[in-house]
């Protein structure tokens, strides 16, 4: 398992490079620490306040009415003070400012979800006559849903990474990939992705490898998306989306946002600033701690198969030869529970919940067998969770895979292609 071996942990050197291109100098712990932060020491603070007010005086009407007229026409962010929550708020801001600066970016628009902020960026290039989407499986089961049901007027043409450039259309208005996917972790070449889209925005959903082990601005994509539910927070306690772009792009976003009401709660902006300032040490340490797993599940017969990125990462897939409900029925110390991304470890069975509404064959045809777990590692001792894992998958039976079989599955690639 080379993956296992040279992705132990995400180096914490990493310099961050601004959205002009030019290295602002920080690595990215500092930036994680710090961003969002730079002005509270000036007004004498260190905790970042939370900003609950739904609406803010002004008697200035004339200047509030430019102020407004400037979003409407490019949904640029109002200078001064805040106007009304639905506009913006200056916690979720905060956060925003954050993420913008850990990806590269220009900007960043959070919403109520990650799927309030996908959908965002397809009815923003919706309304400009570009319904149609390229995408490539697997995605997180809801997202393809959204798209396959055409829930909000999209067309998609599914592909393989390969088969990008021949499918875009003149009225392609996006391309979607997640890289790792969820839940099979395959990864696809940014750089050569980007490249297929030609002017075609590229959108990556970046969830699950989070900043810290890349950022596919840097690569050529025009938007990064994250369930900020997942590793953003980290602590299973805040439900949030977040894209992050070009200042173009977000004024669209922000004006689809204020006009559904998709936006993120103050108190859910402040915890996700929290969550990002832990978010380098918390994906070094799941990611050792998913390693080592990995080792040992590879090596052991009662699994058929073992996926991980090359990239690394805390997620870890892994296909048994016996029931893999009995799996989730027996574990103690895991939670059995949909999501991922937390402080503790969650496991879940893909076909039977996060990626149920997929159609049976499309979701076979893209990885998800029935057999297929999704581990989320999180930061317990990598020996207690082994200890509960391998009482979890029951008995060993040596004839349960042909002992040559057994001894071939650690030498075998550990990510899916």
């Amino acid at each position: 398992m080379d993956s296992a071996r040279t992705h132990t942990s995400p180096s914490d050197d990493v310099r961050i490079t601004a959205s002009s291109g030019a290295p602002t100098g920080r690595a990215l712990a500092t930036e994680a620490v710090h961003a969002g932060r730079d002005d509270l020491a000036a007004q004498g603070l260190h905790a970042p306040p939370i900003d609950l007010s739904t609406t803010y005086p002004s008697y200035d009407s004339r200047g509030e009415a430019a102020r407004i007229d400037a979003f409407a026409t490019i949904g640029a962010d109002p200078e001064g003070p805040p106007v009304y929550g639905r506009l913006g708020n200056p916690t979720v801001a905060r956060f925003e400012t954050a993420l913008a600066r850990l990806e590269g970016t220009e900007a960043a628009v959070a919403f109520a979800s990650g799927m309030a902020a996908l959908s965002a960026v397809l009815l923003v290039r919706g309304s400009m006559g570009l319904r149609h989407v390229v995408a490539v499986r697997p995605l997180y089961g809801c997202s393809d849903h959204l798209l396959t049901a055409g829930l909000l007027g999209s067309e998609v043409t599914w592909t393989d990474p390969a088969g990008i450039a021949d499918a875009l259309r003149p009225d392609t208005g996006l391309v979607l990939v997640e890289s790792p996917a969820n839940p099979t972790l395959a990864e696809v070449d940014l750089r050569a992705v980007a490249h297929a889209c030609g002017s075609v925005p590229l959108l990556v959903d970046n969830t699950f490898a989070t900043p810290v082990l890349q950022r596919p601005a840097e690569h050529g994509a025009r938007l990064v998306l994250h369930s900020a539910t997942k590793y953003l927070g980290g602590h299973g306690d805040v439900l949030a989306g977040v894209v992050a772009c070009d200042e173009e792009l977000a004024g669209r976003l922000r004006q689809v946002r204020f006009a559904t009401g998709g936006v993120l709660h103050p108190l859910a902006g402040y915890l996700l600033l929290r969550g990002l300032s832990t978010l380098p040490v918390r994906v070094r340490a799941a990611s050792a701690n998913a390693a080592a797993l990995v080792q040992r599940l590879a090596g052991d017969p009662r699994v058929a198969r073992v996926h991980y990125p090359r990239i690394g990462g805390a997620m870890v897939s892994f296909e048994v030869h016996g029931d893999p409900h009995e799996v989730i029925g027996r574990v103690r110390l895991i939670t059995p529970a949909v999501s991922l991304g937390s402080v503790d470890t969650l496991i879940q069975h893909p076909a039977s919940i996060s990626h149920r509404i997929v159609d049976a064959d499309d979701r076979r045809d893209a990885g998800v067998g029935d057999r297929l777990l999704r581990l989320s590692v999180g930061l317990e001792d990598v020996e207690d969770l082994w200890a509960d894992l391998d009482q979890a998958m029951g008995e060993r039976v040596a004839e349960a895979v042909p002992p040559r079989e057994a001894l071939s599955r650690a030498d075998r690639p550990s990510h899916v292609g």
